[in-house]
């Protein structure tokens, strides 16, 4: 299985419909919310190089928003990011 990370906020409908559509998929994910933690979004900023949200990252690599999220869902690439693992 892919080790997905949702990175959110709230309130974020973006984030809702990220978390969504991987549910939709069938791909487990683990959200780290970043609501109350100044820190956390230091941090995500340092590793993603961006400081919307939502911001996912599969197997360690930075796929970016719900944007891109979809586009990877269209394209075919999420499901090959996702049996990569």
């Amino acid at each position: 299985m892919p080790q997905i990370t949702v990175y959110s906020t709230d309130p974020c409908s973006f984030c809702s419909r990220a978390k969504e559509l991987l549910q939709r998929r069938g791909y487990p994910y683990e959200e780290i919310n970043l609501s109350k933690d100044p820190a956390g979004r230091a941090e995500l900023v340092d590793k993603t190089g961006m400081f919307s949200f939502p911001q996912i990252v599969i197997n360690g690599e930075v796929l970016g928003g719900f944007r891109e999220l979809v586009q990877a869902d269209m394209s075919g690439r999420l499901e090959e990011l996702a049996t990569a693992a």
